[in-house]
């Protein structure tokens, strides 16, 4: 087990390669949800979940059933449908014990389904964390670690996003700039901000 991989899988995930600023995946949920805190915090919870599930039944669907059986072409449809399974055990968890919640989340909820960040940490997973058709050791603990480090990221875009769009409602702003053209500069500047963490090296 190699303590730098673990660190730059942490580190990486959360800060330098991060799913929305760097690789820009999953604009439709960080647009959507981000004008308020509460809401941007549920979701990004949601998506932390998706994509941690998400990492585990796909590291064991690849390395059991379609390796061993050469069908790796099968890769991406088995890969989505785990993700459209978990997103509905999501919500119906959501549903059950906050309909409020469930409300206010309305249409982007479902959306983590065609979410391409969750997709993309578990393709990337699987490129990362199979060499020649083989799982090496500890694989499965960073397929688990980048799923939910991503979703940390994802998070703390949400979270950074919500409370500079709740600040600028109380400022008066240009009314050709509020709504999604703040939105756009405003995630363009924190993208431009996040690179900045591109100077770690490990």
């Amino acid at each position: 087990m190699d303590l730098s991989l673990f660190l730059s899988i942490i580190i990486g995930n959360i800060f330098i390669n991060n799913f929305i600023l760097f690789k820009f995946l999953g604009l439709c949920p960080f647009i959507g949800v981000s004008k308020k805190t509460g809401p941007a915090l549920s979701m990004g919870v949601a998506v932390i979940f998706v994509m941690t599930l998400s990492s585990i039944i796909t590291w064991c669907i690849y390395h059991f059933l379609l390796l061993p059986f050469n069908i790796e072409f099968l890769r991406t449809i088995s890969f989505i449908l785990v993700i459209a399974s978990s997103v509905q055990l999501a919500e119906m968890v959501i549903l059950k014990t906050n309909p409020t919640l469930y409300r206010v989340l309305g249409v982007y909820l479902p959306l983590i389904t065609t979410n391409c960040a969750v997709l993309g940490v578990t393709v990337l997973n699987v490129n990362m964390f199979f060499k020649g058709g083989y799982a090496p050791s500890a694989s499965f603990l960073y397929t688990v670690l980048q799923g939910f480090c991503a979703g940390l990221g994802f998070l703390l875009a949400m979270l950074l996003m919500s409370g500079i769009r709740e600040r600028l409602q109380l400022q008066d702003a240009p009314e050709s700039l509020k709504g999604i053209p703040a939105a756009f500069i405003i995630a363009s500047l924190m993208s431009l901000a996040f690179m900045g963490f591109s100077g770690f090296k490990f």
